[in-house]
């Protein structure tokens, strides 16, 4: 059972949801799923992102690893550092609360920290957090040097929903009840579909945002690497036999579910990241895979263990916590095994700190 939510957000979510209606209505009673997920989450005022409620820490509805303390970001900075060079600047996608941006501009003095933010609610409480230790960007810039982040920002990008049937090959969307209803795939879509091998009946996601989020960093990148943190698998995993019902996934208040109708605005919803058609898109667009690494492999190899051994064991106090976070990070019942680390870049030499061992580059 979810929590109720209270009186203020209900009318929020029935605010969005007379939005989502008549986008509805002028549709013909249907729109794809990658729209109403774009509503769901970024419709401004009213989509969850662009809301006022909380969202990451124990107020909100589920944490990050830079929400845990400072150890991820302070192992993450030994990467940055490897691959940053003299008037090179840091780009981060989606600072969340700017934890990770607040930890790694102390561990690095970086020259120059961008975020790019597309809500404006969490702009706010970024800058509220790190004043003039970072500077905030309305786009991309049109060239770029330097290391880009994007930690947990995939996963939130618009995705379409599919269904493999015995007619065809469907593509979900919403229709009027708000419910799921299904119409013939087609285009680039359809065509995407066909290259994927899949018992039937199944259902899945393809994120077509993702892989044209990817080729448009691909032709703003003169020089440096993106490295992307999320959850998600290698495509001949992410389209498992027996993964038949697809990846979609609702965070609310630290639960988990699977009800991407519920109360719209309020929750976030997420897809798994194909990683493997990350890497693809990367590749078309001339950049080079670097690396890519279960998240445990790749913090081992940066030196979370060193890190972890700046504090003082006998410090119970102080060691305990830090201790905890490092489970969280490397376990592979928690974060270490099912979140990943993908590198791209151009004009870098190889290995990488981060994958120097355990690299699965080639599993893509």
């Amino acid at each position: 059972m979810l929590p109720e939510p209270e009186a203020d957000a209900l009318a929020a979510s029935a605010m969005l949801l007379e939005r989502i209606r008549a986008e509805l209505t002028a549709g013909g009673n249907w729109i794809g799923f990658p729209r109403y997920m774009e509503l769901a989450l970024y419709e401004p005022g009213l989509g969850y992102y662009a809301g006022g409620s909380p969202k990451l820490g124990a107020p909100g509805d589920f944490a990050t690893a830079p929400e845990l303390g400072t150890l991820f970001a302070q192992t993450l900075a030994r990467q940055v550092a490897e691959l940053l060079q003299p008037g090179e600047a840091i780009l981060e996608f989606g600072a969340g609360s700017g934890a990770l941006a607040e930890a790694l501009v102390a561990e690095l003095s970086p020259e120059n920290y961008l975020i790019l933010e597309t809500s404006a609610e969490l702009r706010a409480r970024q800058e509220a957090r790190l004043g003039k230790r970072a500077r905030w960007i309305d786009r991309l810039p049109e060239r770029f040097r330097g290391v880009m982040l994007a930690n947990e920002v995939a996963d939130a990008m618009p995705v379409h929903a599919l269904a493999w049937r015995a007619n065809g090959i469907m593509e979900r969307g919403v229709n009027d009840k708000l419910a799921w209803a299904e119409r013939p795939a087609s285009g680039e879509l359809l065509a995407a579909a066909r290259r994927i091998e899949v018992p039937v009946p199944y259902a899945s996601e393809i994120g077509l945002v993702g892989r044209a989020w990817m080729k448009l960093l691909a032709a703003r990148l003169e020089r440096g690497a993106l490295l992307v943190i999320d959850y998600g698998f290698p495509q001949r995993e992410y389209y498992h036999p027996q993964r038949t019902m697809g990846t979609l996934m609702c965070h609310y208040r630290h639960r988990s579910h699977g009800d991407v109708f519920f109360h719209p605005g309020l929750q976030d919803i997420t897809a798994h990241v194909d990683f493997s058609a990350l890497a693809q898109a990367a590749r078309e667009g001339g950049l080079e895979v670097l690396g890519y690494a279960n998240q445990a492999r790749f913090l081992v190899n940066c030196g979370i263990t060193e890190v972890l051994g700046r504090e003082d064991a006998s410090d119970v106090a102080r060691y305990a916590p830090r201790a905890a976070e490092a489970q969280k990070l490397l376990s592979p019942a928690e974060m270490g095994e099912l979140f990943k680390v993908l590198a791209v870049g151009r004009g870098v030499q190889r290995p990488l700190l981060g994958f120097a061992r355990g690299d699965r580059s080639h599993t893509l």
